[in-house]
């Protein structure tokens, strides 16, 4: 995922920097998955002149990424710090090390993921595909939000964009069996992950405009990207993907535009709640729409990742 910091930080970190000349960002990328959605496009386009933080679950990848980073970008200020999505422990750990910079946040993407992986749990024991794709990214999101609210404002609000999926339309929530343990399918588990991300995003979006907060959280779908996420499907579908991926799918560049397109185009100021596809509102499945499942997710995601929910007014 991804996480930045615009020029409004020379006015908020006055107290450590005489003076800030650039765009300061804090970028999170799962090392597994790190050209998921084009991190050379997202890093030239969107963070040129930035101060870079590569995350992950491996340090090798994550300075290999440094690397890249600076060979491509011509900028030197690059660091890696350890975060695995698949750890709660992990998350907390690398929350409170953001915290302590003293740095504000002003957008953050979550696009880590896996796909149709054989069943497997977290650290934590959740189903990989919710556990990762879904609640690292609840837990990650929810530990930020005050960081998020006290950085955004009225001229220029925070912004969480979370990538999820054109398979969340044939995604069906089980909040009875949000494990997959009853009768395991990795098409499901992903399909359900990718609707569990549309409906915190809504949800979360309801609950910033109740208390007039200055951050917007958008869904995007970044379309059929020619990515290593593809490695877990069968054989047969393997060799079919190598002979047309050239021709129908979109490369990791083309991938990233509409993320890119979410966490940077103004007229998206102070717009939230929506579904972005090729950089256009799209409406999303059905159920999405249902404000009592989505509440009932919320709830239920807050105690599975042990987070103690305060009381909120209804929206």
């Amino acid at each position: 995922m991804l996480l930045a910091v615009t020029p409004r930080a020379e006015k908020e970190a006055a107290q450590s920097q005489s003076h800030i000349d650039m765009w300061v960002f804090y970028v999170v990328i799962p090392v597994l998955k790190i050209y998921y959605i084009g991190l050379k496009v997202l890093l030239y386009q969107l963070f040129n002149k930035a101060f870079l933080l590569p995350a992950g679950n491996s340090e090798n990848k994550g300075q290999e990424a440094v690397k890249r980073i600076k060979e491509e970008n011509l900028n030197q200020k690059v660091e890696f710090i350890h975060l695995d999505l698949t750890s709660l422990k992990s998350i907390h750990w690398f929350v409170k090390k953001f915290n302590d910079r003293g740095l504000p946040l002003h957008i953050l993407v979550n696009n880590a993921g896996v796909m149709l992986v054989p069943q497997r749990t977290t650290q934590d024991g959740f189903e990989e595909h919710i556990g990762l794709n879904y609640l690292g990214h609840f837990l990650l999101t929810k530990l930020l939000l005050d960081k998020l609210k006290q950085s955004g404002c009225q001229e220029s609000s925070a912004r969480v964009v979370t990538v999820s999926s054109a398979s969340h339309y044939c995604g069906e929530l089980d909040l009875e069996d949000l494990q997959s343990c009853s009768c395991y399918s990795s098409h499901r588990a992903y399909a359900q992950s990718k609707l569990a991300l549309v409906l915190f995003t809504y949800y979360l979006q309801h609950r910033l405009t109740a208390e007039g907060s200055h951050v917007t959280t958008n869904a995007v779908d970044p379309g059929v990207v020619n990515t290593d996420l593809y490695q877990n499907i069968c054989w047969p579908a393997q060799r079919l993907k190598g002979l047309v991926a050239g021709l129908l799918f979109r490369t990791p560049e083309e991938g990233a535009s509409t993320s890119i397109y979410a966490a940077a185009a103004p007229e998206l100021e102070g717009v939230g709640g929506c579904y972005l596809y090729n950089g256009q509102r799209t409406k999303s499945a059905d159920a999405s729409y249902d404000e009592e499942l989505q509440s009932r997710l919320w709830t239920l995601s807050c105690s599975l990742v042990g987070i103690q929910e305060q009381h909120h007014k209804a929206y």
